[in-house]
């Protein structure tokens, strides 16, 4: 019988690996791979170390982008695959695709640092190397990523093993249920509200980890996938003060307001030394695949159009969530680097001898095309099997320094990725008093949101899809959509309230196939461990 020793047998010395990926700030790490605990953890630095491991975990972009962000939005239907990946489009990803292989692996091995750390927390503290300050602290943060990790699982998953110490098993236990899962989110998360410090409470050096809003969020969260809506609501209240809107929604998502006071929670990324196409520029190719071919040579995901029709007229968050022909990239870090006709692509294509590559990069106007394309030749890619829409993700297209694979030198970006902010907590606030009974403070709650959208004051009358919506929780249902379309969150929130497969039908009038809103387990996984049983529908 095979064993996943590489989940779940860590010794002391691999508890702290070298950066599986690139890192930013506070995540700088050091190699212990042989030693003793006593050796290696002997002053605070080797603590603060040892939880920096756990970060990591989400430094990869087939957990982020390939699994997390396709279930997100390719299961909405409201962005499609034009890669190898295009099975997304239909509901019929394979228990063999790689990425969620990918997902579950890493997943489990943070879940294995965690469960391994805090007892070496515990014994640093016990023994006078941490002050009790620090290693609450640090304690808080482990419980956070270990409940956030079990969270993206149990959301994506179902039901999955719960590993909850280290060195007593073997890692084949049996599934939990999606109930008994999020019941340990709710208990890790707790203990990380404990024991979190607010934002505030942190060293500069520091910004980017975990705070006691983000533990906040994320259990409120697990509260909502528990149904337990009044525990919720209190959770979610104690956020309010510590976190605020900003005020235009098209600075979120900005390359300089990275960690910004709507952030709660983002995974921090930085480009240090030369890149390749291996494991440290991840974040190059999250950001390149949302991009038009035209200008990245890639474009791997694109926009439905049905979601660039679907806003209210005048609601700002439309031109800051998709574009499309004839639109300008409002991005202000894209605007100051000289707009769209400032890449080397476009630039090459607008100077090119064959007519038709240059009509493609040529504007309305006979100059360099300084738009997504055009009405009358909108960017759909070369590949005549399957063109792209035309439209494509404003929020993944806002670092000025990534140009895709243009060839110039400057192909890689930076840009952190924001998995939880604060108008998605007030949309879930909006729809737990509105589950509870008071459908007025719910509406006050969304209108929150709603006014930033429409620049100051959000009209009466709630359009979307070209129709009026009246019913209360189909309102925060749409909400979602629009404030959170092309982030992390969009289709989570429309399983977790029980709606997924009604609104999609709504919405595009596509059938999701029964069992197909959740991941299938991966078939490597159900090799390694005979207890896991795959889910219904695959």
């Amino acid at each position: 019988m095979k064993i996943k020793q590489y989940l779940y047998v860590l010794t002391v010395g691999l508890v702290v690996l070298l950066p599986l990926s690139c890192q930013k700030g506070f995540l700088d790490q050091k190699d212990t791979s042989f030693g003793t605990e006593q050796a290696y953890f002997d002053k605070p630095e080797d603590g603060i170390a040892l939880v920096n491991g756990i970060y990591d975990t989400y430094q990869n972009a087939d957990l982020l982008k390939k699994s997390l962000w396709y279930y997100a939005n390719f299961q909405t239907h409201d962005f499609f695959n034009w890669g190898n990946d295009r099975f997304y489009n239909t509901y019929a990803i394979p228990a063999t695709f790689g990425a969620i292989q990918v997902f579950w692996q890493r997943a489990y091995i943070g879940i294995a640092r965690a469960n391994s750390a805090l007892p070496i927390i515990a014994k640093m503290k016990d023994r006078g190397v941490l002050t009790e300050a620090l290693a609450n602290r640090l304690t808080g943060e482990i419980y956070f990523l270990r409940g956030m990790t079990y969270y993206y699982l149990a959301a994506s998953f179902g039901g999955v093993p719960l590993e909850l110490t280290t060195g007593a098993n073997d890692g084949l236990r049996p599934r939990s249920s999606q109930d008994e899962v999020f019941a340990q989110v709710e208990s890790d998360l707790q203990q990380a509200v404990n024991l979190l410090p607010w934002r505030e409470g942190y060293e500069a050096s520091d910004l980017g980890r975990a705070t006691k809003a983000a533990a906040l969020g994320y259990l409120g969260g697990a509260q909502m996938w528990l149904k337990k809506y009044s525990e919720a609501l209190a959770t979610f209240n104690q956020i309010e003060g510590k976190s605020s809107l900003l005020p235009n929604f098209i600075d979120v998502h900005e390359y300089d307001k990275e960690n910004n006071a709507e952030s709660l929670f983002e995974v921090q990324f930085i480009v240090a030394g030369t890149q390749s196409w291996g494991g440290s520029n991840e974040v190059a190719w999250i950001g390149s695949f949302g991009m038009p071919e035209e200008v990245s040579n890639f474009g791997y995901d694109y926009a439905n159009k049905g979601l660039y029709d679907g806003f209210q007229a005048g609601d700002l968050r439309k031109v800051a969530t998709v574009i499309g022909p004839g639109d300008e990239n409002p991005s202000p870090g894209i605007k100051g680097r000289g707009g769209i006709k400032s890449y080397p692509l476009v630039i090459a294509g607008f100077a090119s001898t064959d007519a038709a590559t240059k009509a493609k990069y040529t504007g309305t106007d006979g100059k360099i095309i300084n738009t997504c394309g055009t009405v009358a030749r909108p960017w759909v890619g070369s590949d005549a099997t399957q063109l792209r829409s035309g439209y494509y993700n404003e929020k993944m297209w806002r670092d000025p320094t990534l140009n895709g694979n243009s060839g110039d030198g400057t192909i890689f970006g930076a840009q952190n990725q924001i998995l939880l902010r604060y108008a998605e907590v007030l949309l879930s606030k909006a729809e737990c008093q509105i589950r509870t009974g008071d459908v007025s403070g719910g509406l006050a709650t969304m209108k929150r949101v709603r006014d930033r959208a429409f620049g100051g004051s959000a009209p009466a009358t709630f359009i979307s899809e070209g129709k009026v919506v009246t019913d209360p929780l189909k309102m925060v249902y749409h909400e979602y959509r629009h404030e959170l379309s092309g982030e992390y969150s969009t289709f989570y929130n429309l399983r977790r309230a029980g709606v997924a497969t009604s609104f999609i039908q709504e919405v595009y009038n596509v059938t999701i196939p029964t069992g197909r809103e959740l991941y299938p387990i991966p078939q490597y996984e159900i090799g390694l461990n005979p207890n896991l049983t795959q889910n219904p529908g695959y």
